[in-house]
């Protein structure tokens, strides 16, 4: 079914797009002149090449928590496991304790909100949140620059994702960081509880709320 041709394209006309620029595989050629062009790209080209297109699918699958009783803003709160860094009234913020960067961080809203949804007031407390956690996560030393991400593929709560890129390791930069950080050594749990601890103790001194343990004595 193709869209109207005033208005938003459908997905059949936009996947056909795709589909006409695939070889007798159905793989699509990796554009050269774009990203793998950039002296950041993390690849060898010789080796490189894209699986086949699937098919289009039927519909999107549901998500984990789409219902707001199946949630896990729906549990009881959990004990601060030591991957707790900062939460609020209204948001926590925590501490991815398996990567390969200095730092990865997640927020959320308690409420059970994703971001189409989230109203107003919830909204404008976010956009404060972003500058004042992005300004603090590159206060650790070993940060040169903070990645702001939201995907929301799996789980229907809304969560926003702030990645330590490590600072003068030239080829980090950019977007190929998830691909670089895959392939990275993980990170000990009490260095990550360290560098959280400098993000932590500013945003309770910009906006209050509480740290977490991060590993420090109760």
């Amino acid at each position: 079914m193709t869209g109207d041709a005033d208005g938003p394209e459908s997905i059949e006309d936009y996947y056909a797009r795709i589909l006409a620029t695939t070889d007798e595989e159905q793989r699509l050629p990796v554009a050269v002149e774009e990203m793998p062009g950039w002296d950041i790209y993390p690849y060898e080209l010789d080796s490189l090449r894209l699986k086949p297109l699937r098919p289009l699918a039927d519909a999107d699958p549901p998500r984990r928590g789409e219902a707001a009783e199946d949630c896990w803003c729906a549990q009881p709160p959990r004990a601060d496991d030591g991957t707790l860094v900062w939460r609020s009234e209204r948001w926590t913020l925590g501490l991815t304790s398996d990567t390969g960067l200095p730092l990865g961080l997640v927020l959320s809203p308690l409420e059970h909100h994703d971001l189409p949804g989230l109203p107003a007031d919830l909204a404008a407390e976010m956009g404060l949140l972003l500058v004042a956690i992005a300004a603090a996560v590159e206060l650790v030393p070993s940060v040169g620059r903070v990645q702001l991400a939201k995907y929301g593929d799996g789980g229907a709560h809304l969560h926003l994702f702030f990645l330590g890129r490590p600072t003068r390791i030239l080829q980090f930069r950019g977007s190929p960081l998830l691909d670089w950080e895959e392939n990275l050594p993980r990170v000990p749990l009490e260095v990550l509880q360290r560098n959280a601890r400098v993000v932590a103790d500013r945003l309770v001194e910009a906006l209050g709320g509480e740290a977490g343990r991060l590993g420090r004595s109760a």
